[in-house]
């Protein structure tokens, strides 16, 4: 598994990078391995904004389907369009091309309550 050091991370499987007031959101090398195959991403949330652990939209793999949480308050300014069409860069890239949204940071206060990667690799075993 693959955990970059430059990030953050949820218990919810998410990776967050911090970039000033911007963060850019995806899921985990080790949830994408455990959804299987990704066939749809499922998120409408531009211009909306909301509270750390809210559902912003869903991803679609050909053995579930499983909600995304934002991992800190804010509000979402883009959504990785390429997943519309290749929605499997989640699975072969998901630090990198198959991230899911950027969003603004309400609280960077809250960036506190998220993991570093030695934290999520012990978390996933």
């Amino acid at each position: 598994m693959n955990f970059p050091s430059n990030l953050l991370y949820t218990k919810d499987h998410e990776w967050v990078l911090v970039e000033g007031n911007t963060a850019t959101v995806g899921i985990t090398d080790f949830a994408q391995g455990e959804l299987g195959d990704i066939v749809f991403c499922d998120i409408n949330a531009v211009g909306k904004s909301f509270a750390a652990s809210e559902v912003f939209g869903s991803v679609e793999a050909v053995k579930t389907v499983s909600d995304l949480f934002l991992p800190i308050a804010g509000t979402i300014t883009e959504v990785n369009a390429t997943l519309e069409g290749k929605p499997e860069l989640v699975n072969n890239d998901p630090y990198n091309g198959g991230w899911m949204i950027k969003m603004t940071v309400a609280n960077e206060s809250e960036l506190g309550s998220l993991l570093s990667s030695e934290a999520y690799a012990a978390l996933v075993g």
